[in-house]
């Protein structure tokens, strides 16, 4: 979990999904209830406004996270904090895999929107506009908050979804790393443009936004360098990932745990060379899996055995 979002509150676990909520919830959770006072007759409704707000997120970001573990990812953490949610997903690293997982998001919001449609619906044919107002006008609220928050997720500008989406769509022709770097650069642009508009609008929380996201597009465009270097090294043979097959670069890439020095773990034997300790297992940059160097040999032969067995059948 990314430092910023430590001393954070556990809410609980639901379908194997650890919950937490920022600590600064609480206080733009308090400073948006006060200064939407007067839209209801008691705070009370200002702070129902607020939980379904909460409750929209949640279901957002709980679709990331399933429909990750869908495709064989892993989510086992969501985080809420005053900027929208986090479902910390990682999926297989396939375009397919990932732009499933990223697209389920705004799929419910999109869900939702013909549920609240026929529900607003249901209260205006019923008078509720002048029998109950509060309640009218909370329905009117959560209808406009998750339309807000469908449109403003698909822009296609990274980090939100819709750049991740478009991202994951350019992977398909372009590489997981040249797709990064152009979804970045369109960030930038995008996040740019958002700064312009939150001047003009006089809002902070809008700048806030946009800040967050120019930060996770320079981090975005640093890995994706750091993907291409690494694409250029020279692969080592007679390894291979067992999950996807993949070739591992030949280089001092892989950081001892105990000594903090980097070392080629193929050429060691999954042995630093400079404190000696040994791992279990070795992680693969294509996919994020890690298995023992055994299964990498093994696959490798594997892999090698299926291609001279294809040749000869072909002949």
């Amino acid at each position: 979990m990314p430092r910023f979002f430590q001393g954070s509150i556990r809410l609980g676990r639901v379908a194997g999904i650890d919950l937490f909520l920022h600590w600064s919830w609480f206080i733009v959770a308090a400073f948006e209830i006060e200064s939407h006072a007067g839209r209801y007759s008691s705070v009370v409704w200002n702070v129902l406004e607020y939980l379904a707000l909460f409750a929209i997120v949640l279901l957002h970001e709980f679709g990331h996270a399933l429909a990750c573990r869908s495709v064989g990812g892993t989510a086992n953490r969501i985080m809420l904090w005053p900027l929208g949610g986090v479902a910390f997903v990682n999926p297989p690293q396939r375009p397919g895999a990932t732009l499933w997982s990223l697209a389920a998001g705004p799929l419910v919001n999109v869900a939702l929107l013909p549920l609240f449609g026929m529900a607003f619906a249901a209260a205006s044919g019923s008078g509720w506009a002048q029998t109950m107002p509060d309640a009218y006008t909370l329905l009117a609220s959560v209808c406009l908050i998750n339309k807000v928050l469908l449109i403003f997720n698909i822009l296609p500008i990274y980090p939100l979804d819709g750049g991740q989406i478009l991202r994951s769509l350019l992977w398909f022709a372009m590489g997981r790393a040249r797709s990064l770097v152009v979804a970045t650069v369109l960030g930038f642009m995008g996040a740019a443009a958002l700064v312009c508009f939150a001047i003009w609008m006089r809002s902070t929380w809008t700048i806030l936004i946009a800040g967050y996201m120019l930060l996770t597009c320079w981090g975005g465009l640093q890995s994706a360098r750091a993907m291409i270097r690494v694409e250029r090294l020279q692969k080592r043979e007679g390894f291979a990932c067992p999950n996807c097959g993949a070739k591992p670069p030949m280089g001092a890439l892989w950081k001892c745990a105990q000594c903090k020095q980097t070392f080629d773990t193929f050429a060691t034997g999954a042995v630093c060379p400079h404190c000696g300790a040994q791992f279990p297992n070795t992680m693969c940059g294509e996919c994020q899996k890690s298995y023992p160097i055994s299964e990498w040999q093994a696959a490798a032969y594997a892999r090698q055995s299926a291609a001279a067995i294809g040749s000869l059948q072909n002949r």
